[in-house]
């Protein structure tokens, strides 16, 4: 049979005819893939917006219902005036006030920067509202921030404070990073100056403890003290008195009985922490200061790994004697191993893309769909690198979701080819044949694919934002594979396949075929049973939906435990440290219940409630 003349648009005979263009295509395809693949950010989750905040002030001496009544019913009145709002949950004890702003799902991303601005200008509004004496309020609406990594710095020999000091030393090297985006300090403790005294001995010397504070007061103020003009410069007038170490106030002067006495000679004046403790963090069972790193907007925290682990080695190498640095989480371990499970599966579908392909089609025909494939991830890599996504678990999972689908549109391109070549048409003819009898089937039947992911893609939720990125990676590679299939596949079966692939004039006289012919005529020619049949099926496969488990995701398969423990209502820190003491020893002798080696346990303690975190390097899991 001869050559088929073809009118119009034909993407396939274009191929054919243009093999130069086309091998360059391909080679351009290839490379820029593999360097966009090379290039894109890695993260374990997609980036998502936050719509949750929170607004917090304190006051000193007050009491839990003066700060309800005075503080928290004015924030939430005036908070109610925003948009988009949800609601509001409140927790109020002595002294301060914290209060959960949550604003709808569906409130628009590009919405929320104003959300947070108007907040802020709302509360700065009323704060002349506020009682005297009420610090704040405060807006935080970053907290949802991910730690890429979290380093523990601790030592026996070291002072919370020299710990600290260590740590912020670090800190500063780290933001030197590239993909760093802030590092943050957490467990740090707040340093104070005690001013202790004896009311006896006050009473007998006649000094009345008002006096100390006013001599205090009077001493440590910050008042401008003017300035002189000369003819060539202004010079500042300051008077010095500002305490600058524990010595300049125990030489303070208390006036009593008409004399001046040091502070020092009556009252002990020591530096010291904040007590009773709010806040501590223990690695180990050892006490700590643990650095948090959070990678930049859309950065590779593969390469951050690579960037922290030579800064940190950096770091170890000028820490003090006797300091040590524990990591106690890192994140692009976990990204690495997300990024090799796809290469995995990859590897896994295209042996048994090929397995079945030459089973079926031949080896020649088999060679030509699994080349498809590496043309189909590449002009997919390109794309997504264009529109900023990155591969995370999402994107990874929607790629090895495509996997399966991606190679339909190759198989029946070139199983098209091999049919017409064994019919004895000549190679132009048979590649060109699949764009009129099957390309525009097969972009329509990729559509709707695509199609069955659009509530994903375009759900104005945070869920949809979180998970979007199936319907636009499965949708680009469904694309693509349909352009690879009208294009590069009829270049590679003119290059591949052998003229003659069949043996027989008509390819569809097989047993298999004839049996296939009589199952369809069977259904063509009793269309009430097959109907009855199919609505009976779909009752079945409702009925069974409902027995299954709903849950979007499933739960994290990462070797952590988080055991929370709650006290009773204004429970003391030191009682709420010993029971977690208990906790963290029984939880530190059940290794028997690791399946692998218990390697690490941090713990974070406040007043009243306590965290313990075993956390494994290794991957293990508690059973």
């Amino acid at each position: 049979m001869g050559r088929i003349e073809v009118s119009g648009i034909n993407l396939s005979e274009w191929s054919v005819k243009h093999p130069a263009l086309v091998t360059f295509l391909m080679l351009a395809c290839g490379i820029a893939g593999l360097d966009a693949y090379r290039r894109m950010g890695r993260a374990e989750d997609p980036s998502f917006t936050i719509k949750t905040g929170l607004v917090a002030a304190t006051w000193p001496g007050a009491t839990s219902e003066e700060m309800q009544r005075q503080v928290a019913d004015k924030l939430e009145d005036k908070l109610q005036e925003l948009p988009y709002l949800d609601f509001l949950r409140t927790f109020t004890k002595a002294g301060t006030v914290t209060t959960l702003v949550q604003f709808k799902d569906t409130t628009p991303r590009k919405e929320m920067e104003e959300l947070w601005f108007q907040l802020r200008k709302k509360l700065s509004d009323m704060q002349t509202t506020l009682p005297s004496g009420v610090i704040g309020p405060f807006v935080d609406d970053e907290y949802g921030d991910v730690s890429s990594a979290v380093y523990a710095f601790s030592g026996a020999d070291y002072s919370p404070s020299e710990l600290k000091h260590i740590a912020e030393s670090a800190r500063s090297r780290l933001l030197r990073i590239k993909d760093v985006g802030k590092v943050v300090l957490y467990g740090e403790q707040a340093e104070k100056v005690y001013v202790e005294f004896s009311h006896q001995r006050l009473a007998t010397l006649g000094i009345h403890p008002q006096l100390i504070f006013n001599s205090l007061a009077k001493q440590n103020v910050m008042a401008p003290a003017g300035m002189i003009d000369t003819p060539t410069d202004r010079v500042f007038v300051r008077v010095e008195g500002a305490f600058d170490a524990i010595q300049a106030i125990r030489e303070v002067p208390i006036e009593a009985g008409g004399e001046l006495i040091r502070l020092g000679d009556i009252a002990e004046v020591k530096r010291g922490y904040v007590d009773p403790k709010s806040f501590t963090i223990r690695y180990n069972a050892k006490p700590c200061v643990a650095l948090g790193v959070v990678m930049r907007k859309n950065g590779n925290v593969l390469e951050l790994g690579k960037q922290l682990d030579t800064a940190m080695k950096e770091i170890r190498q000028g820490l003090p004697l006797g300091a040590e640095i524990e990591t106690i989480a890192f994140q692009p371990l976990v990204v690495e191993e997300s990024v090799g499970e796809f290469l995995r599966s990859f590897v896994e579908a295209l042996v048994i893309v090929l397995i079945v392909s030459f089973i079926s089609l031949g080896f020649r025909t088999g060679i030509v769909v699994a080349l498809s494939v590496p043309l189909v991830l590449a002009i997919t890599m390109v794309v997504m690198k264009m529109m900023g996504m990155n591969l995370d678990r999402i994107s990874l999972g929607a790629l090895i979701l495509s996997l399966g689908l991606l190679v339909d549109d190759a198989i029946i391109a070139v199983e098209m080819m091999a049919v017409k070549m064994a019919e004895g048409w000549d190679r132009i003819a048979a590649a060109t044949f699949a764009w009129r009898s099957t390309a525009f089937p097969m972009l329509s039947g990729t559509l709707i694919t695509v199609a069955g992911f659009l509530p994903v893609g375009f759900n104005n939720s945070s869920a949809g934002e979180y998970a979007g990125g199936i319907f636009w990676v499965v949708g680009i590679s469904l694309v693509a594979s349909w352009i690879v299939a009208v294009t590069f596949t009829p270049f590679l079966g003119m290059r591949l396949l052998p003229q003659n692939v069949g043996g027989h004039a008509n390819a569809y006289d097989g047993r298999f075929h004839s049996w296939l012919r009589n199952v369809v005529t069977y259904c063509v020619s009793h269309p009430k049973s097959i109907v009855a049949g199919t609505i009976v099926g779909f009752g079945i496969a409702l009925y069974g939906f409902t027995t299954v488990q709903q849950q979007f995701f499933p739960q994290s398969s990462r070797p952590e435990l988080i055991i929370n423990v709650r006290m009773a209502e204004g429970a003391s820190f030191e009682a709420t440290e010993a029971e977690v003491q208990t906790v963290t020893t029984w939880v530190s002798t059940r290794g028997g219940c690791w399946r692998r080696e218990y390697s690490t346990l941090h713990c974070v303690y406040r007043r009243g409630k306590h965290s313990v975190f075993p956390f494994s390097r290794s991957r293990s899991t508690f059973g």
